[in-house]
């Protein structure tokens, strides 16, 4: 994690916009830590929070149109091609088609905070072909309250947060007040 640090450091608001973009459409970049420690080093001064969230919104948004533009141009052919392969016969990718219809936008907002959902279900979204506004609406509302939240906890908690052994970190920081 220092790696991200130190690029953030760095490079400033542009790594922090290329990491969530490239970590949205499925790099293996680990994104909660990422705005953790962008919140972390906007409270020591490094970074401005607002310049931070917003920069931080937008490169989650690029990266979460690039996955829908995906899946919307090459998301079913290819899943008729290769979806045996994976056992998503015809039938099944209609019925995944169905749910997402009915639970989607849903699955976008809500989704964005379990890692490697949160890639699925923007490809899927272009697959299923969802109404552009409203995928921009529920993928901008989850985007920007997952931003808001890892942020703010990087921002106000982060002085305390390990990150070499972050969910460790975090899970001891949250739940120390329980212990006898």
């Amino acid at each position: 994690m220092a790696f991200l640090q130190d690029m953030i450091i760095q490079y400033g608001y542009v790594a922090i916009f290329f990491c969530l973009a490239l970590g949205v459409i499925g790099l293996p970049i680990p994104d909660e830590i990422l705005m953790t420690v962008v919140g972390y080093l906007s409270s020591a001064g490094l970074l401005l929070l607002p310049l931070s969230v917003a920069v931080s919104f937008l490169g989650a948004m690029s990266g979460m149109l690039c996955s829908y533009a995906l899946g919307r141009k090459f998301g079913k052919p290819l899943l008729w091609k290769y979806g045996k392969w994976i056992k998503l016969t015809s039938k099944r990718l209609e019925k995944t088609e169905t749910w997402f219809a009915r639970y989607g936008p849903w699955a976008i907002c809500i989704g964005y905070y379990i890692p490697g959902l949160r890639h699925l279900t923007c490809y899927m979204a272009g697959v299923s072909a969802m109404n552009p506004r409203k995928y921009l609406l529920y993928s901008g509302m989850g985007a920007l309250c997952w931003c808001l939240i890892f942020t703010s906890i990087g921002y106000f908690l982060g002085a305390y947060v390990d990150f070499s052994n972050y969910h460790a970190s975090l899970l001891r920081l949250f739940f120390k007040p329980f212990r006898g």
